[in-house]
């Protein structure tokens, strides 16, 4: 399928590894132009390389920001000030118990899940909204609807993504811009490998993937941990135009983990 996304211009944060790595992968194949995004000049040029191991003829612009901080932010928006899709991926997480984690932590993992896509969206959304058309999508996650216990503060950020996600749709009325939120469930990345050896560092790798789907999400319909092309893929359609009816939806992909009708 033709996404048409020939011509336009994506900024995709963090992706210069993991499911934003795969997002920006999908969006160069459909001949995007892809602003890749790191905190290091090691990190993004090494995604680069990757992409353009991939994808030759892939039109790839480099931005080395932490986009977790106010600074990186700005650098962004001076660097690029007009994008057409936004994707707003970045994130952190880790595994503690609710009862130790401190305010700092707190405040640390809100200012990089929230503040980040805030600030973008808060300036990248309001250029869209006046040109009439573009697309802002929020990563967020099946935590976000499935609070995991292990990570209290993560699953907050990523259900208030969902509260700014709609709220921002409701301010593209009469326009061609969309505003929607991609849920995915529990995705193999080299992150979160490194966080599911944590909860079993007695397993192999193998073993403690099973046994965290098993354990940890065992209303997964699919039995497995889902492959980021899967994720990046879907965020690919959402971005274009063949998903212009799709506005203000929390868009799950997640396997099957959370047990809705809606």
């Amino acid at each position: 399928m033709n996404l048409g996304l020939d011509n336009k211009t994506a900024l995709v944060s963090a992706s210069s590894g993991g499911i934003g790595l795969e997002i920006a992968i999908s969006l160069a194949r459909e001949n995007a132009t892809v602003i890749v995004n790191g905190r290091t000049e090691k990190s993004v040029s090494g995604a680069i390389a990757k992409i353009k191991q991939q994808l030759p003829n892939a039109n790839l612009k480099s931005l080395v920001a932490d986009i977790g901080t106010k600074e990186g932010c700005d650098k962004t928006i001076q660097e690029f000030p007009e994008i057409d899709i936004l994707v707003n991926n970045l994130g952190i997480y880790e595994a503690v118990g609710f009862f130790e984690e401190t305010d700092e932590a707190w405040f640390r993992i809100f200012e990089v899940n929230i503040m980040s896509g805030v600030r973008l969206s808060r300036h990248y959304a309001k250029k869209m909204i006046e040109r009439g058309t573009g697309r802002v999508i929020f990563i967020s996650s099946e935590s976000g609807l499935n609070p995991a216990p292990e990570m209290a503060h993560y699953s907050a950020t990523k259900t208030m993504q969902l509260a700014i996600s709609r709220s921002l749709a409701e301010l593209t009325k009469g326009t061609k811009v969309t505003v929607n939120a991609v849920l995915p469930g529990s995705t193999i990345t080299e992150g979160v490998s490194k966080f599911i050896q944590d909860i079993f560092p007695q397993l192999t790798p193998e073993a403690a993937e099973k046994a965290f789907v098993m354990e940890n999400r065992p209303t997964s319909l699919i039995q497995r941990l889902i492959n980021p092309t899967e994720i990046a893929d879907f965020v690919a359609f959402v971005a274009s135009d063949k998903a212009s009816a799709i506005n203000g939806a929390a868009l799950r992909v997640d396997g099957g983990i959370v047990r809705s009708a809606f």
